[in-house]
């Protein structure tokens, strides 16, 4: 017999501990080097673990649903062994040390594993209605994991196929029903760093609104030329990009941060684009975007969207950042006043962009408007650096040759 050992990737100084999300192989089962095995989900990205070489999956350490931190043991591999016998090779060693053991008793009925007992408890089921695979008839987190209330309305087809994180739990209100699923380490860590950014920051948002005619006619004009000589679509947050930067090198104050009673002024611009996925909103950050042609940042952005749809995104794709653009107007939205994503102390939002009636030159005309939020942290970053820095990027927007000039 030759053991391997299955062991947490180093995750980064950011990232405390993961979840076990899945195992994607059973104690048995025959396994390729770099196979896949486990899923692990951190509070920004799901890492996969695959196999450090061929052999048969003896052992599983750690079960689905456990907490781990990085170069935990959580699976052994017996490069030797073939599919099917796993079981009794992974025990001989401990057969030869001691003798056979007596087949155990029956445990007690109800007789459960504390992990069991705790999830049992939450569904309001008694162990004792639970049959136990155990040994000696002991009800196991699987078990309990497995077990549904006898009582109380089932729910609906079009509810069961909803995909969940983790199996509900259903509640029974009279003829009604709730169900109760725990939110996952990505969600958990989203509300923690949004409380902590509303409890923290003196947050203000200040608003303007844009034209978006010239960008999008310049769109218009060269869209189909910058496709083919870029390989990526021109859209507007290449240009929103840009316009951020000239108002943070112009108002350095808005890519600065708190530490302490210190105020750290980066002398660098990394600008987070939220992205939705199918685990909930993450930050991707497009590094050094002052330094980046509109090209090079519409390809970040693309990448950053496939790798998110994908459940490819790392855990160094999400760290960091010195100002952050949301954009709800790809949702429909038409005004939000936008959370500061911590450490950072500004966030810009963008909207829907809509046909409104406007006054130029005492004539009622018809343009193509987008309202600007930027919320920001009010203990260092005043109102006039604020609305300035909005009004620069307003300015660019409304003129994007200047971007492309850098004036």
């Amino acid at each position: 017999m030759s053991i391997i050992e299955v062991q947490v990737p180093q995750l980064s100084e950011s990232v405390a501990e993961g979840t076990l999300a899945t195992w994607k192989k059973k104690i048995g089962d025959s396994i390729a080097r770099d196979e896949i095995l486990v899923d692990i989900e951190t509070d920004k990205v799901v890492l996969e673990v695959p196999s450090p070489g061929a052999g048969v999956l003896v052992e599983i350490v750690k079960a689905d649903g456990e907490t781990v931190v990085s170069g935990e043991l959580i699976a052994r591999i017996d490069t030797e062994a073939k599919a099917g016998a796993a079981a009794p090779a992974a025990e001989a060693p401990k057969a030869a040390a001691t003798s056979a053991p007596a087949p155990a008793a029956a445990a007690p009925a109800g007789t459960a594993s504390p992990s069991a007992r705790k999830i049992l408890d939450e569904k309001g089921i008694a162990a004792t209605d639970v049959a136990g695979s155990g040994r000696g008839g002991r009800v196991t987190k699987e078990d309990a994991v497995a077990a549904a209330p006898k009582a109380g309305p089932i729910a609906s087809p079009a509810a069961a196929k909803v995909a969940l994180p983790t199996p509900p739990v259903t509640v029974a209100l009279g003829d009604r029903t709730e169900q109760r699923v725990p939110m996952s380490r990505l969600r958990s860590r989203i509300a923690e760093r949004l409380l902590q950014s509303q409890a923290t920051n003196a947050i203000l948002t200040t608003f303007n609104e844009v034209n978006m005619g010239p960008m999008m006619a310049l769109r218009k004009q060269y869209g189909e030329k910058f496709e083919k000589a870029h390989g990526v679509r021109l859209g507007f947050m290449g240009f929103f990009v840009k316009a951020a930067c000239a108002a943070l090198q112009k108002f350095p104050v808005l890519n600065a941060s708190v530490d302490g009673n210190d105020i750290v002024y980066h002398g660098f611009i990394d600008i987070g684009i939220a992205v939705g996925s199918p685990r909930g909103l993450v930050v991707p950050i497009i590094r050094n975007a002052d330094q980046m042609s509109i090209a090079e940042i519409e390809k970040k952005i693309a990448e950053f969207g496939s790798k998110a749809k994908d459940g490819k995104l790392t855990i160094e794709d999400l760290t960091g950042g010195t100002f952050s653009i949301s954009n709800g107007g790809i949702f429909g939205s038409m005004m939000s006043t936008p959370i500061i994503n911590p450490p950072q102390s500004a966030i810009l939002g963008i909207h829907a962009t809509k046909d409104r009636a406007m006054v130029e030159n005492g004539q009622v005309v018809v343009r193509p408007m987008n309202y600007l939020a930027m919320s920001y942290d009010h203990r260092i970053i005043d109102g006039r650096e604020a609305v300035l820095g909005l009004v620069t990027m307003k300015e660019a927007l409304e003129d994007p040759s200047r971007l492309l000039l850098g004036v």
